[in-house]
Order: C-alpha cells, then sequence, then structure tokens
C-alpha cells in the first residue's frame, strides 16, 4: 500500500511544529490506533495506520531525518539513505519498537500493551549483520550490484529450525508456565515491589525442547556460509547505509531473522572533487590554449567528453558541463561538473619556444590594472621569461 506523502497532515500537526507538540500529536494517535486496542474486525486497517503515523513521527522527530524530508519529500528518507530506517520496507514490528522505545516506560504501557510477549519475540529474534562496501565514484555515478560473502549461522535442515529431534514439539516451560518470565515480590519500608526478569529455565521463550536435535543442539540453527547480492542505487554518499530486511542472523528455533546493513565507503577519486552531487575538475591548460582558446577533452564519470575553452581564459575561471555530476539520490537528475581552469606556465623551454615567446613579449600589452589575476599571471611571466 502507497503511504500519503504529507507527514504533517498524518500527525495533524503545523509544518513549523515542535518536537515536543510532534511527539504529544504522535502519542495520542497511537494510543488509539494501536494494534492491540482495536477490535479484531479493525485490526488490518489499525496496524496499517499505526505504522503511517509512526513513520511519521520517525521521520519528523528526527532533525536530519525531518531536513531531507522538507527538502526531498518521502524519498529523501526511504531507502535508508537519510541515515535512518528503510522506509521503504517499513514493517508493524519496526513501529511497535519505536513506540516502546519512546513511550513503553511510561504509564504501564509495557503490560498494558501485552509487552511481555512482544518482549519474548524480541529475544528470538536474530542478531543483525554488518557489513562495509567499498565502492568507488564510478559506481556511485552508475549504480551497481555488490557480492558479499558472509559467515553466519542458518536453519538447522535436519529439525527443520524447530530445534527438536524428530520433528519434536516443544513444550510448555512449568517454571513459567509459558510466559517466559519469573516476577518476584519483595517487601521494604516503602511498600512492595514487584521484579520481573526472564525465566532462567526457558531462557525466557516461554518453552523447552525436551528432545532436542542433535545436529544443533536445540537451537535449530548451525554454521553456514552464504553469498548474498546488494544492489547499490546511484547517488549515494559516505556513510549512508542500506537495510536488507530478514537477510541477517536467523532467530533461534525459527525466531524472526535479523537484518543485514551494508555501510558505504566510497574510495577518493583522484580526478575529481565531490561537492554534493556536483563534481569538480582541475583543468591544465598551456598559455597558448588559454590565450587562442581550444578544445579539449575532459574526463567525466561516464567517459570522456569534449569542452570548448573559450579565447581568452584566465587562471581559476570555471566552466559548467551541465547533468555530468553525480545521481541525485531519491530526486531524479544530475549534478554538475564543474571544470576548473589552471593556466600551465613552463619550467623548460627550448630554444624554438623561447624565441616564440621573446617575440611576444615585445608587442604584447599589459593586462589592465583593475585585473588581478591579469597581473598575477603577467608577473609569472615576467618571472619566467626573465623580463
Amino acid at each position: 500500500m502507497s503511504r500519503p506523502y504529507d507527514y504533517y497532515a498524518l500527525l495533524g500537526v503545523a509544518r513549523d511544529a515542535g518536537e515536543a507538540d510532534i511527539k504529544k500529536a504522535y502519542r495520542r494517535l497511537a494510543m488509539q490506533y494501536h494494534p492491540d486496542r482495536v477490535a479484531a474486525a479493525e485490526k488490518t486497517a489499525a496496524e496499517e495506520k499505526f505504522k503511517e503515523i509512526t513513520e511519521a513521527y520517525e521521520v519528523l522527530r528526527d532533525p536530519d531525518k525531518r531536513a531531507a524530508y522538507d527538502r526531498y519529500g518521502v524519498a529523501g528518507v526511504r531507502g535508508g539513505a537519510a541515515g535512518g530506517f528503510d522506509f521503504a520496507h517499513f514493517d508493524l514490528s519496526e513501529a511497535l519498537n519505536i513506540f516502546m522505545r519512546d513511550f513503553g516506560g511510561l504509564g504501564g504501557f509495557d503490560a498494558f500493551f501485552g509487552g511481555g510477549e512482544r518482549a519474548r519475540r524480541d529475544r528470538q529474534r536474530g542478531q543483525d549483520l554488518k557489513v562495509t562496501l567499498e565502492l568507488t565514484l564510478d559506481e556511485v555515478a552508475k549504480g551497481a550490484v555488490k557480492t558479499v560473502r558472509l559467515r553466519t549461522l542458518d536453519r538447522c535442515t535436519a529439525c527443520s529450525g524447530t530445534g527438536g529431534q524428530d520433528g519434536a514439539r516443544p513444550t510448555t516451560c512449568a517454571a513459567c508456565s509459558g510466559t517466559g518470565e519469573v516476577r518476584r515480590a519483595a517487601r521494604s519500608i516503602f511498600g512492595q515491589f514487584v521484579s520481573v526478569s526472564p525465566c532462567p529455565s526457558c531462557a525466557g521463550e516461554g518453552t523447552v525442547i525436551r528432545q532436542p536435535c542433535p545436529k544443533c543442539q536445540g537451537d535449530g540453527r548451525v554454521r553456514s556460509e552464504k553469498t548474498i547480492q546488494i544492489d547499490v542505487p546511484a547517488g549515494v554518499q559516505e556513510h549512508h547505509y542500506l537495510t536488507m530486511r530478514g537477510q541477517g542472523v536467523p532467530g533461534p528455533r525459527n525466531g524472526p531473522p535479523g537484518d543485514l546493513i551494508a555501510v558505504l565507503e566510497i574510495a577518493d577519486d583522484p580526478r575529481f572533487e565531490r561537492h554534493g552531487d556536483d563534481l569538480v575538475y582541475d583543468l591544465p591548460v598551456s598559455f597558448a590554449q588559454a590565450a587562442l582558446g581550444a578544445e579539449v577533452v575532459i574526463p567525466t564519470p561516464y567517459g570522456d567528453a569534449a569542452l570548448k575553452v573559450q579565447p581568452g581564459t584566465q587562471t581559476g575561471a570555471v566552466y559548467r558541463v551541465k547533468g555530468k555530476g553525480l545521481p541525485r539520490l531519491g530526486e531524479g537528475g544530475r549534478g554538475d561538473l564543474h571544470v576548473r581552469v589552471h593556466v600551465w606556465t613552463p619550467t623548460k623551454l627550448t630554444p624554438e619556444q623561447r624565441a616564440v615567446l621573446e617575440r611576444l613579449a615585445k608587442v604584447e600589452t599589459a593586462p589592465p590594472a583593475e585585473d588581478r589575476v591579469g597581473r598575477k599571471l603577467w608577473e609569472q611571466l615576467r618571472q619566467a621569461f626573465g623580463r
């Protein structure tokens, strides 16, 4: 389902709303649409609405994500490129985790919403995996498909991940009666306190395996290696990350898998300076090329291109080659390539070159006094040719 693009409208707040107003609006709506608070017939619609308002809250509460959203719209925060969740694959479990993260400790929400069951699911979830992808600037310009090989855990084929031998099913833990928690009451001068901790007999899972699988020892997972392909979109920047949902370590006994998080590192390219989506290339030209004009070949991330240097070009002049920069992630189009000209002065001359330049020196005129760049070039020529 395509989600609304106006996060402010979803929460019912103004575009200049402060953090406190955003949090208050989200809390009110979350209490209304939380899946544990609606009738069974309304649960599907409530879950979708809960995801939408939580996505809006998670973006607007964070200054960086909010700035990206204000500038680029929803495309600026989808795909994990804004330094946050991959909102293109935002699911109910993440929405619930965000709600419990910010409001779970207030007013007994955890118990009210069945937090014990959710905590047990979280404990069964597998670990996230993190890898680093090294990219060249050309790969950033065109996008890339990278292959990574991981040493991880995988579902045990002998027991299909259940952890039980010959299809044996887990049984309810007698110590906690399947709750996964043990409660201990203690009295003090301030009254009675109840502490809740994971059950030591079942490690908080609520079930135990009486006949564990000999291959995985009841865990439901075995060591393995696997190869994963990661599609890197064009236009990414340093330390962006991509989240591959469900590609992490599987949870014990068929618990939900974690995620694979790919952190991007972009190698320096000696040809260019990068400034966001724009690139800068330093072009050395001879004095004759600068004075007379020339057509030169310059590199771009998409192959060589021709550039016409106009007659009379000075050091520091910048030519803009439109659309030859890097793609604008989530926005479309490309940045520009800025070609910065440097007039090259030779340090060693052949006799023929010296003779030609000496004849030039007799007929050329001095640059205008107000032309600082010209005066600097003139002084360089005087020093180079001993005049």
